[in-house]
C-alpha cells in the first residue's frame, strides 16, 4: 500500500535551520534537478575540519538587502548547471536541512545568483521527491510566512 505524502503548492515558504534560521520564498520546479538559492559575496575557506567551506551572503526577500544574512556551508560539490536560458555555469553544491510543513530532511543546494529571477529559491525534484505530492494549482499550502520578526532583527 502506498504511503500517503502531504501535499504542497507550486510556491511555498521554506525553513532553512543551518542557515541562520532563516525563511525563503520558493518556487517547486519539476523541471530543475537541483535545487538553488541566491547567495552572493561567496568566500571559500578551509574548515577545521579540512574540508573546503564557503561563507555567503544570502538574501532571503526578493527586492532589498534588509533580511541579508551572513552563512557559512562545506561545499560537498561543484556542477555545471545550465539555467532556464540555456546558459551553463559552474556551481558551488552545500548540504543544508530544510523544513516545509514540519517535516526536515538534507537537501541539495546550489549556490547562484538569482537578482533577476522571481524567487530566491528554486525548490528542484530531487529535493521534494519521496516526500511531497505537487499540486501546480495551488500555493502556499504549508502557510504564508508573517515576515516579521525575522532571526537577524
Amino acid at each position: 500500500m502506498p504511503t500517503q505524502r502531504p501535499l504542497i503548492g507550486w510556491r511555498e515558504w521554506v525553513h532553512l535551520p543551518d542557515l541562520e534560521g532563516t525563511w525563503v520564498k520558493a518556487k517547486v520546479d519539476t523541471g530543475a534537478r537541483t535545487s538553488a538559492i541566491h547567495a552572493t559575496r561567496l568566500e571559500p575557506f578551509t574548515g577545521y575540519d579540512g574540508r573546503d567551506w564557503l561563507r555567503f551572503t544570502l538574501h532571503p526577500t526578493q527586492h532589498g538587502h534588509r533580511h541579508a544574512v551572513r552563512v557559512a556551508a562545506p561545499v560537498v560539490d561543484r556542477r555545471v548547471v545550465r539555467s532556464s536560458s540555456g546558459e551553463e555555469e559552474v556551481r558551488p553544491v552545500v548540504v543544508t536541512r530544510l523544513t516545509l510543513l514540519g517535516h526536515t530532511w538534507p537537501v541539495e543546494v546550489t549556490l547562484t545568483r538569482r537578482d533577476r529571477m522571481g524567487f530566491r529559491m528554486l525548490l528542484g525534484r530531487a529535493a521534494v521527491r519521496r516526500h511531497y505530492f505537487i499540486d501546480p494549482g495551488r500555493s502556499y499550502l504549508g502557510g504564508k510566512r508573517d515576515p516579521s520578526p525575522w532571526p537577524n532583527e
